[in-house]
């Protein structure tokens, strides 16, 4: 599990803690403990592979120059055993370091060991992580949006598994509340017209009209016939509701499997009504004195715990008052819970029934406004829903095809669903397309993800995975296989090509680290994509085959390391690593 980005940096600040030690004993600077700086990778190669910037750090509390600072240190620091071959000063104070050949064959070393195991760190250190993500209401198929949230969730979670936390997927079926009774009515509807006609039947104003509630309700005629006609409105629905959810709940499990997504936990939000626990989180909310009620209804004092936080937060009063807060309904006058309610308890039984340590949602950039509201609730429960509910909001997917947007819309049924989209493209390429940054809109382009070449990116990436293993296979042919990195003298993997390739190799633990601080799995797709780009143009620059014996050892180990790097990023976000093409 080792991160040589880390070690590197660590290696930096240990020896120019080291270095400023000496310096002080012989008086070249006046304190002996350096303040803390940071260590970066320069963008521009010719200023090292590292650069660090203690001297400026330190210049207030030492009072010198930081350039003169930097000088008595590059003077004082001792390279020898370290993963570093030389030292120079740049600019103000910048102190450049670059590499040794140590430190690119224990990159070698670390991934051959730990193979597709590579990338795995523990920042996590076990924590309890639930992550939920999709949630679409059972009334119709999955559609485009569900595809972006199924990946990025799926892919988060994964990122957040391989940076060392326990880590449960979770789908919250939406079975409870106004939206099941209008998809009721909706199938209630079309029965009806069936067997009156449809000049008969008023279809719903704000009801679904997708060819599948038509669907539904053929189905429930063809195992009924008219028996439901006359039967009260209340049992219609009750019994058309529970129908097709037995229907579209499989159909949903389907399609996210095809899709590559397995739950943990399908969460039913009619648990929290059925087993009293949302009327008793709406009591809890009331014993600690965060509701009050008003014409019949119980209301949440949103706008007092929203107040609060952001007096905590720094913010003037000037500012609360422009930030335009209300309180919430948490139980209509007519007694019955809204859907916010539902989500608190909902999200209260994450955190405080079942143990997670942090609950992580995927939602639709619409939801943005919801986001501080249950914040707050969940701080109001006592459960610190500031620090440990996080919520990853995502834009909009534009489906493009031949050069046109394709509109879409569930109400109207004109969408296209997450089935439809996987009979006309490989599922690597839609998990691929829409793992991109959840702040960004994705514009999906169906043509683009189905061809073949350089410009699509997942099959760029896949064919330098596949290209490797074909050079694998032809050089064991010649009789040439890979060795152990001890048996082989990497250090003649001296070129700019090869460096390069190898400090991109050395990236992938800090990329996992990066993308579960920032909640943010895409950071792997422009991670593989850079890689496989390095790939390329060391293949391009460096003969494997026909090179001198040893040379072609060491390009063999570099290869199919990059090889099993490939292939372990690729899993981290669930696309495939093929081995032909």
């Amino acid at each position: 599990m080792a991160n040589m980005i880390q070690l590197a940096k660590e290696n930096i600040c240990a020896l120019l803690q080291a270095a400023c030690a000496r310096a002080a004993e012989e008086g070249l600077l006046p304190e002996s403990t350096l303040p803390d700086g940071t260590v970066e990778i320069p963008k521009d190669p010719a200023n090292g592979d590292y650069a660090a910037n203690h001297a400026m750090t330190g210049a207030r509390s030492m009072h010198m120059a930081p350039r003169k600072i930097a000088e008595a240190l590059a003077a004082k620091i001792d390279l020898s055993g370290s993963y570093f071959s030389s030292v120079e000063i740049a600019g103000p104070g910048f102190i450049n370091f670059r590499l040794a050949d140590r430190w690119y064959e224990e990159v070698l070393n670390t991934v051959t060991e730990e193979g597709n195991g590579y990338g795995q760190i523990d920042i996590g250190r076990g924590k309890k992580v639930m992550v939920e993500f999709v949630s679409a209401n059972p009334t119709g198929p999955m559609h485009m949006g569900n595809a972006r949230g199924g990946v990025l969730g799926d892919a988060l979670a994964s990122v957040l598994q391989r940076a060392g936390y326990r880590v449960e997927r979770e789908f919250y079926v939406n079975d409870a509340g106004n939206q099941i009774e209008k998809f009721a009515a909706s199938i209630d509807a079309r029965y009806r017209q069936k067997i009156l006609g449809e000049e008969a039947v008023a279809f719903p104003e704000d009801g679904y009209h997708g060819d599948d509630i038509r669907a539904l309700a053929e189905g429930f005629f063809e195992k009924y016939g008219d028996t439901y006609l006359e039967r009260e409105e209340a049992e219609r629905h009750a019994a058309m509701a529970e129908y097709g959810l037995s229907v579209n709940l499989p159909r949903m499990k389907e399609d996210l499997g095809r899709y590559g997504i397995r739950y943990d936990t399908w969460f039913y939000e009619s648990t929290l009504h059925e087993s009293g626990y949302l009327a008793d989180t709406v009591r809890e909310l009331t014993a600690r004195g965060y509701t009050y009620e008003k014409d019949g209804a119980l209301w949440l004092k949103t706008a007092e715990i929203l107040a609060e936080n952001a007096r905590k937060a720094g913010k003037k009063e000037e500012e609360i008052a422009k930030l335009d807060l209300k309180d919430d309904v948490l139980r209509r006058a007519n007694g019955f819970y809204t859907y916010f309610a539902a989500d608190i308890a909902y999200h209260r039984n994450k955190l405080d029934v079942r143990g997670f340590d942090r609950a992580i949602n995927v939602w639709g950039a619409d939801h943005h406004g919801h986001v501080a509201r249950l914040k707050g609730a969940l701080d109001a429960l006592g459960l610190d829903g500031a620090h440990r509910l996080d919520i990853v909001l995502m834009q909009l997917v534009k489906l493009m095809e031949n050069g046109t947007e394709v509109r879409m819309s569930k109400r109207t049924g004109k969408m296209i669903s997450l089935s439809n989209l996987l009979d006309d493209i490989p599922v690597d390429a839609a998990r691929y397309f829409f793992n991109s940054r959840p702040e960004s809109p994705v514009l999906f382009d169906l043509e683009l993800a189905k061809r073949e070449d350089s410009d699509n990116p997942v099959y760029y990436v896949q064919y330098a995975h596949a290209r490797i293993c074909s050079i694998l296979r032809n050089l064991k042919e010649d009789g040439y296989s890979v060795l152990p990195v001890s048996e082989a003298d990497v250090s003649l993997l001296s070129g700019t090509a090869e460096h390069e390739l190898i400090r991109k190799l050395a990236l992938l633990p800090e990329t996992v680290r990066l993308a579960a601080r920032d909640l943010d799995p895409s950071l792997i797709n422009k991670y593989v994509t850079e890689l496989a780009g390095c790939f390329h143009r060391f293949y391009t620059a460096c003969r494997i085959r026909g090179a001198e014996e040893k040379l072609l050892e060491a390009r063999l180990i570099l290869a199919d390391c990059t090889r099993s790097v490939i292939a372990a990023a690729l899993g981290i976000i669930g696309v495939n690593a093929p081995v032909k093409m």
